[in-house]
């Protein structure tokens, strides 16, 4: 196993507790540093938390950025099992990720090559690599599921 994989894994775990302690769509989001230490991981909780910016990967972030006592998250990767959204996306821009690494796309609000490629955008000062599709299947079928669920849709 990769340890794109191993560290997506991680992330699906955290995306399977935002959807079953706190009833939130399922997404995880995993901050490793340089040398592949685990340094923030977090979840969606904007619902439980009244916050719209509580998305997995600013949680994520957040929790890093305490790890390190530094806003600047330099030299760090971001595992993420959903394609960020423009918030998310340019969030890691100011935050100076090195690598996004995300699982399944987002055809309605990604912002990582899907509807938008705001990551990519040569404006910016600093660059972020993308690299989607790692387990994107299994990120994608607990999504599908999620919604399927809320909508009382057999499944």
């Amino acid at each position: 196993m990769s340890i794109d994989d191993h560290l997506m894994r991680h992330a699906l775990a955290l995306a399977d507790r935002a959807q079953h302690e706190d009833d939130e769509i399922p997404v995880g989001a995993v901050v490793v540093d340089a040398t592949g230490v685990i340094v923030g991981e977090g979840w969606n909780r904007n619902i439980t938390d009244h916050d719209p910016s509580a998305h997995a990967e600013v949680m994520a972030m957040r929790a890093a950025g305490r790890t390190l006592r530094n806003h600047r998250l330099l030299g760090c990767t971001l595992y993420v099992t959903l394609e960020p959204c423009a918030m998310c996306a340019m969030a890691m821009v100011h935050a100076r990720i090195a690598r996004v690494v995300f699982a399944a796309s987002d055809p309605k609000t990604g912002a990582a090559g899907s509807v938008f490629d705001l990551i990519a955008d040569p404006r910016h000062n600093h660059r972020v690599a993308v690299q989607g599709g790692v387990l994107a299947d299994d990120a994608g079928s607990r999504l599908t599921a999620y919604f399927r669920h809320k909508r009382g849709k057999a499944g």
